[in-house]
C-alpha cells in the first residue's frame, strides 16, 4: 500500500490501544485460575485473539460481548486436550508462554504458527521446561515449530540461571513453576518486564522477587479477578517518535501503561533531549499516565546494557528517531532483535537505508548516523507489525517520491486502528 508522506504538523489526542503483553496474560491467568475473570480494555489484535482461541481450544469457556471478556476458569486441572493442533498465528508470546502452562497437564498438545513462527527458536523455553519433567520437541528434532508438548502432573522445581534476557522465557518457566512440587528459583540475566510476576500476585499467588532472583513455590491455586488493561507503551512509541521528529507537532497520548520495566523509551527520549511531559495516574500495581511530546532538537546517544530489555520492542522506532538526531547513536546488547517476528536488526537497517538513512547493522545492534533526510522507496514490513508502523512514521518525513509498503497488513497484529489514529492527527 502507498503510505502517507510529508505531513507537517501532527496535532491531537490519541487513546493508545491496550497493552499487548497484559492482554495475552489476562486470558492465560483467567484460564488457569478458579472462578470468573473479567477483562476490560482487551486488545483485539490478531496476536491476542490467537491466545484467546488457543484456550478455547483447551476447553476454557471464554465469552466476549465486544466490551468485556469473561473467562470461566477451572484451574490448571480444568484444561482439556485440544481436538486438533493449536494454531498460534504470528504470536511468539502465545506459543512460548503456553508451553509453560501445558507442561503440567496430563496430555499432549501440538502447537504451530505461520511462516514467521516456524523460524523462531524455541530451545530457550524447551530446555528448562524439559528439565522440569515435561517433554517438548520441535519439528524433525529441531528447536523450531511445529512443537509437541507432552505434559506431566509431576513437574519438578528448577533452579535456572537464564542465559538470555527474555520476559517470554521467564514467564513460561513461572507458569510451569506454579504447577511444580517445590520451590523454583529463576535468576534473570537482566531484569525484564514483570507483568507475569505482578499478575501472579493479583490472582492470589505467592512469589518473591529480590533483584534479579525470583523464588516461587508450587503447586499453587489462583483465583479469578477483574483485569483492566492499560494502554501499550510499545504502541505509543510510534506516535511519541512522530511528535518528536515531525515539524510543528504536539501529540498527547492518553492511558499509556507506565510499568517501570517497560519505560526505557521514556529514558531514551529524555537523554536525547526530547520534549516529553509525563503525567502519572493509576494504582501502584497498574501505573498509567498521559504523555505529551513536541517537536524537538535531538542528539545521538549510546543505548546499551540493562536498559535494553526495558525497550526491546521499541528499538526499531528508536532507530528511526536516531536518524533525526544530531550525531551518532549506537545500540548495543540487542542481539534479541534477531529472533523477533523477523531479524529486526537487518530489517531496520535495510529498509531505512533504502530511504536514505545511514545505518550500519552489527552483531548486537545498530550504528545510526544522523541527521539524515529521507526519500521515497519501496519497502517491506517482512510481515513484522513493528517494522511496518516504523516505516509509516518514516514516510511522514519524505518530501519527494512515494513510499510503498509491502505486507502492510501485518500492522493489525498489535494495532488494528493504527492508520485511523494517524489520520486523526493531520
Amino acid at each position: 500500500m502507498d503510505l502517507v508522506i510529508n505531513k507537517i504538523g501532527l496535532n491531537g489526542v490519541i487513546d493508545i490501544p491496550s497493552d499487548k503483553s497484559i492482554s495475552h496474560r489476562s486470558i492465560m491467568f483467567g484460564a488457569i485460575a478458579e472462578g470468573k475473570t473479567t477483562i476490560r480494555n482487551f486488545l483485539r489484535g490478531d496476536d491476542c485473539l490467537s491466545t484467546l482461541k488457543a484456550f478455547q481450544d483447551l476447553g476454557v469457556k471464554i465469552e466476549d460481548d465486544g466490551e468485556v471478556i469473561t473467562v470461566h476458569g477451572n484451574g490448571f486441572s480444568g484444561l482439556k486436550p485440544a481436538k486438533q493442533a493449536i494454531y498460534v498465528g504470528n504470536s511468539g508470546t502465545t506459543i512460548r508462554l503456553i508451553m509453560g502452562i501445558l507442561a503440567g497437564t496430563s496430555f499432549t498438545t501440538e502447537l504451530f504458527g505461520d511462516h514467521s513462527i516456524a523460524k523462531r527458536p524455541m530451545n530457550r523455553v524447551m530446555l528448562p521446561i524439559n528439565q522440569m519433567g515435561a517433554v517438548c520437541t520441535g519439528h524433525d528434532g529441531t528447536e523450531f515449530p511445529p512443537l509437541t508438548v507432552k505434559g506431566t502432573e509431576k513437574l519438578s522445581p528448577i533452579h535456572y540461571q537464564m542465559p538470555v534476557a527474555s520476559a517470554q522465557v521467564k514467564s513460561a518457566i513461572l507458569f510451569a513453576a506454579l504447577q511444580a512440587h517445590g520451590e523454583s528459583v529463576i535468576v534473570e540475566k537482566e531484569k525484564t518486564r514483570d507483568h507475569t510476576e505482578d499478575m501472579i500476585r493479583q490472582f492470589g499467588g505467592d512469589i518473591s522477587v529480590s533483584g534479579k532472583e525470583i523464588r516461587i513455590s508450587g503447586p499453587q491455586k489462583l483465583v479469578g479477578q477483574e483485569v483492566v488493561v492499560p494502554g501499550d507503551i510499545s504502541s505509543a512509541a510510534f506516535f511519541l517518535t512522530a511528535g518528536l521528529i515531525i515539524p510543528d507537532s504536539k501529540i498527547i497520548l492518553k492511558n499509556v501503561g507506565l510499568n517501570p520495566t517497560r519505560t526505557g523509551i521514556i529514558d531514551v527520549i529524555q537523554q536525547m533531549g526530547g520534549k516529553l511531559l509525563v503525567q502519572e495516574s493509576g494504582s501502584e500495581a497498574n501505573k498509567a499516565g498521559t504523555l505529551t511530546v513536541e517537536t524537538s532538537d535531538l542528539k545521538g546517544i549510546e543505548i546499551s546494557g540493562e536498559i535494553i530489555p526495558r525497550l526491546i520492542d521499541e528499538l526499531p522506532i528508536i532507530a528511526l528517531l536516531a536518524t533525526q538526531a544530531e550525531g551518532t547513536t549506537i545500540i548495543r546488547d540487542a542481539e534479541e532483535l534477531k529472533v523477533k517476528e523477523t531479524n529486526r536488526i537487518d530489517a531496520v537497517a535495510t529498509e531505512l537505508n533504502k530511504m536514505g538513512a545511514k545505518i550500519e547493522p552489527t552483531d548486537d545492534g545498530l550504528i545510526i548516523h544522523g541527521k539524515t533526510p529521507l526519500n521515497g522507496a519501496n519497502v517491506t514490513s517482512y510481515g513484522d507489525h513493528r517494522i511496518g508502523m516504523m516505516l509509516q512514521i518514516a514516510a511522514l518525513l519524505v518530501e519527494s517520491g512515494k513510499v510503498e509498503l509491502d505486507k502492510a497488513e501485518a500492522i493489525s497484529v498489535s494495532y488494528p486502528r493504527f492508520f485511523d489514529d494517524l489520520t486523526k492527527l493531520y
